[in-house]
Parts: C-alpha cells; structure tokens; sequence
C-alpha cells in the first residue's frame, strides 16, 4: 500500500530527475504523469498508484514548496473534472492510453457537447442524432450549446441520440469528437460580461469512429451521469482555504474600507461569512467520501450553494462599494480561456455569478435532484417517461 512516505520519496525523486528550474514545464508534467503522481488514485500506468485519493495532497504540497509548474488546472478544468473521471470508468485500455496523459498535462483542452437549446434543463430530450455509417462509425448532425471553451478543445465529451424508436433516457449513447473535424462549428456566445467565454457548436455530417464510443450503444445516459455527477463536485466542490474565493474577497473589502461601513452590511456579511464557511467544510466532507468511490447527489447540493453563495456575495459586495461597484474594466468582445471569480473587480463578479444557477445543471433542476435522490421525497409526475423519443411533443 502506497502511503505518505513513499509518496514523498517518489515526489523527491521526479525533483532530482526534472529539477523544475531547469527542466521544460511540458517535460516536467509528463514525467509527473508517467511517475504517477498526477492522479494518485488513478491506476498505475495512468497518472496514479492506486493510492488513496487523500493522499494527492502530499504531491501537491511538495511539489509546491519546489517550485514545480502545475498543468494550469483553470484552463483544462473540463477534461480534468468532466472527461478524465468518465474515460477511466468507461474507456477501454486503448481510450486510455491515448486520452489521459494529454488531458492531464493540458496538452490537449477538453470541452463538452451536453446542452442543446431545445433540451437545456431536460437534458435527455437531446435532438442531436448519431447514425451509424458503417461498422467503423457514426455521422453526427445537430446543435450545442453553452459550451466551455469549444473554442480551445481539441476533444469534446458528447452525447447524441441513437435511437429514436425508444423513451428519450434509452435511446442515447455517448462518443469522444474530435473538435478539429469536417463539420464541426464553433461560434462565440457573447455574455452579460461582453465576453464569449461560452459557444455554441454545429455539428453537419461529422464522423466520429466507432473506437471513439463510450460505453454501449444506448447507454450513454449511463455514462453521462457519471460526468454529470463529477461536474457539479467540480464546480461546487472544489478545495478552498478558509475565508478563501469570493468571501475572502469580500472580507477583503469590508477592512479596507471602514469609511463604507454600515451595521445592515455588516450583519449580511456576517451572515454569508458563515454560509460559505458551512459549504467549505461540506465540501471537505464530500472530498472524502469521494474517496470511497464515485461522486453521489450530494454534490448536487454543493453546487446549489456554490451558485446561491457567489450570487449574494457579489450581490453584497455591488452595494457595499457604491459607485466602485459598478465599474467595470473592458466591455470589449474576447474569448478567455477560463473564469476568475477573485482576481478582477466587483462588477465581473456580480455579472459573471449570474451564469452560477444555469451552467453545470440549473437550480431548479439540481433542487430536484436532492429532494428525490438526497432526501427520499417522492419524484414529480413524469408523463413522458414511457413514450418513444419521435413521439414526444416538440
């Protein structure tokens, strides 16, 4: 059983072999990977050691304090939190070997080809049709959209109906699309923020191989839910100090300036202090269930206070800075390559929190979710669980 010592033995050992001030920052996270010390918890020969999740902290903190570059996790979070985790559960040794080291050291972007805009909350109502071509492959018609960093993905997670003789949940499989193929169309969304950090995507005629399936045929539900499920974790679960994020932020705020300073403020502050100090510590909880196994529904709840709590803390912080707060630095069309709730002004953060309650699931749905999944409570009626996708009402 690899424990913290052999972990830190290893971790010297990839140090002394790649000193990082000297060694290429692409060289270095590749060996990182081979060593195992990307995911520790990943197989041997994938990026781990078949350690326990728990024990990640320990590369992370050693490699830190040497300076190490890391594989700017911001940038590739969706392959990291989406993709990753569904390769390793549903890939064969083949999708394996090809995808993950890539995906880990960011030499390849990862975005995902979910949401339509005739099925956005009713995620299985999906239009987008995959027809078989031949033994070899499958032709892919349809529309995505709110996709992530479509404009910077080589790969995209996909799922698109296969079968429209069968109720929608069945009837729909799961493939790996090469974004750089004939056929695929990436235009920018431009948001509340003047920015296109979303897309939508055209998907006509693309042909994606078979070999590039996840799971069976008609099962892509099934794998679905596994990305679903990591997704919110992702977003709503993420590692955090105390008074870190948007609070920290906040906090930092209210100190430095006293002159702003009312008692109904303070009392909100005070409040949501606590708020995200309860979903911190819930999230280190969930962090270490997770380490027995895949993530439930539970984080489905953290995601909901992820979305409420950045909505009120920046919310809060609009109005504690008056007329500061409606700044706003550049109102110029661009397409980032990732979100930053801390490191730019207040108004980026109020307009940008907006999307909270919509991307990664809407609260409306994830509220579902943990009243049937979590608390046990009785489903809504579901009149179209039984009827064939091509006779549903559209």
């Amino acid at each position: 059983m690899t424990d913290a010592q052999d972990l830190r033995r290893r971790t010297a050992e990839l140090l002394a072999a790649h000193p990082p001030a000297t060694t290429d920052r692409l060289e270095f996270l590749r060996a990182r990977f081979d060593a195992g010390l990307a995911w520790v918890h990943f197989p041997a020969g994938l990026g781990g050691l078949d350690a326990p999740r728990s024990l990640q902290a320990v590369v992370d903190a050693e490699l830190a304090a040497a300076g190490a570059p890391d594989n700017d996790p911001g940038r590739i979070g969706i392959g990291l939190g989406m993709a990753a985790p569904t390769v390793l559960r549903f890939g064969t040794d083949e999708q394996k070997q090809r995808f993950l080291r890539p995906l880990w050291t960011g030499e390849e972007v990862w975005c995902q080809l979910f949401s339509e805009p005739g099925a956005g909350s009713d995620l299985a109502a999906l239009a987008t049709r995959a027809v078989r071509d031949d033994e070899e492959g499958w032709i892919v018609d349809g529309q995505k959209v709110w996709t992530s960093s479509a404009h910077l993905a080589r790969w995209a997670i996909l799922i698109a109906r296969t079968d429209p003789d069968v109720p929608k949940h069945r009837g729909i499989s799961y493939f790996i699309c090469d974004m750089t193929d004939p056929g695929v169309e990436v235009r920018p969304l431009r948001q509340i923020t003047g920015e296109a950090e979303f897309n939508e995507v055209f998907l006509t005629g693309v042909r994606i191989p078979d070999a590039h399936r996840l799971g069976a045929v008609g099962e892509g539900w099934k794998v679905a839910q596994t990305t679903l499920m990591n997704e919110r974790v992702a977003i709503g679960g993420s590692h955090i100090p105390r008074e870190g994020g948007m609070i920290g932020v906040a906090a930092a705020d209210w100190r430095a300036r006293p002159a702003l300073r009312t008692h109904d403020l303070h009392q909100r502050l005070l409040k949501l202090w606590v708020d995200a100090e309860v979903a911190r510590l819930t999230g280190e909880r969930l962090r270490q269930q997770l380490t027995k196994g895949q993530p439930g529904p539970e984080g489905s709840g953290m995601k909901l206070a992820f979305a409420r709590l950045a909505q009120e803390i920046s919310g809060w912080e609009v109005e504690f800075l008056a007329e500061d707060g409606l700044t706003y630095d550049d109102w110029t069309m661009r397409r980032p390559d990732g979100v930053d709730f801390t490191g730019r002004e207040a108004g980026y953060r109020y307009l940008r929190a907006k999307g909270n309650s919509i991307e990664g699931g809407t609260s409306e749905v994830l509220l579902n979710i943990v009243a049937e999944r979590v608390l046990g409570l009785p489903p809504e009626p579901r009149t179209d669980k039984d009827v064939a996708w091509k006779d549903l009402p559209r």
